[in-house]
C-alpha cells in the first residue's frame, strides 16, 4: 500500500471530460500529494439525491481516485462515506470511463483513511433509501413494507404487520429481482431481512443507481 499510483490517478490532465486549457482547475495540489494505491476500500457516494456504492483505488491528503460503476449525478460537492461510517466531504474534479477523481475539501490523516478508523467497527455498507415494497409470508397474502435501507446480504424494512424472528419472506419491490429472505431481528416496525442469495458488491452498486434518480452531467458517460 506504499506504492506511488500513476501521476494520471487524481490528475486527470488528459480525461477528454474535464474542462478546457482556459477552465481546467489547478491540480498541482493533487499530483503534489504522497499517494498510496488501494487494491480495494469499499465505500458509497452520499449525494441529496441518494446513495450509490464505490471502490476507493488510490488515495492522497488531497485527493482520492474512486472506482464508479455507473454515471455519476451532477453535483460536483458529495460525501464520501466508509465501511466504518466515517464520512468525507469531497468535490469532483474529473470523470472518465469508469474512474473519477474526487478533492478533500479538507486535508485528511491517510493512514488514519488506509486503515480504515472510525466511529464504527468495519460492517457492509448500507444504502439508505425509501422503497415501497410488497412482502409474502408462507401461505399468507402479500402486504405493503417499506425498505429502509439496503445491503449485499439484507434490508431493514419497516411494516405494520407482525413479523417473527426466523420468519421467511418473499420481497417485491420496483426495480429489485425477486428476493427470498428470513427475519433476523425487529424492533417494531423496523425488522431486519437476511437474503438468501446475496448480492456481489457489483450488483448493489448497479441496483442502486436503478432504485435512485441519477441527473447526470451532460458530458458524463455511463458504464456497464
Amino acid at each position: 500500500m506504499g506504492d506511488q499510483a500513476d501521476s494520471r490517478d487524481l490528475q486527470g490532465s488528459d480525461d477528454p471530460t474535464v474542462d478546457g486549457p482556459a477552465t481546467q482547475p489547478d491540480f498541482s495540489d493533487l499530483r503534489a500529494a504522497p499517494r498510496f494505491s488501494l487494491l480495494i476500500r469499499s465505500a458509497k457516494l452520499v449525494y441529496e439525491t441518494g446513495e450509490y456504492m464505490c471502490i476507493v483505488r488510490d488515495v492522497s491528503a488531497s485527493g482520492v481516485r474512486l472506482r464508479l460503476f455507473h454515471a455519476l449525478p451532477a453535483e460536483r460537492q458529495v460525501t464520501l462515506e466508509l465501511a466504518t461510517g466515517e464520512t468525507f466531504a469531497i468535490e469532483r474534479v474529473w470523470e472518465h470511463e469508469g474512474h473519477a477523481g474526487f478533492r478533500f475539501s479538507n486535508p485528511i490523516d491517510v493512514h488514519r483513511f488506509i486503515a480504515e478508523a472510525g466511529p464504527y467497527p468495519k460492517r457492509p455498507l448500507r444504502l439508505r433509501l425509501e422503497l415501497p415494497a410488497r412482502l409474502t409470508m408462507l401461505g399468507g397474502e402479500p402486504f405493503d413494507a417499506t425498505i429502509r435501507d439496503l445491503s449485499r446480504e439484507g434490508a431493514r424494512v419497516d411494516t405494520g404487520e407482525m413479523l417473527a424472528i426466523g420468519q421467511k419472506v418473499k420481497i417485491e419491490a420496483k426495480g429489485l429481482p425477486p428476493l427470498t429472505a428470513i427475519v433476523c431481528w425487529r424492533s417494531v416496525p423496523a425488522y431486519g431481512l437476511s437474503f438468501q442469495q446475496s448480492f456481489t458488491f457489483e450488483e448493489l452498486a448497479k441496483l442502486a443507481a436503478r432504485l435512485q434518480p441519477i441527473d447526470t452531467a451532460p458530458a458524463a458517460r455511463r458504464y456497464g
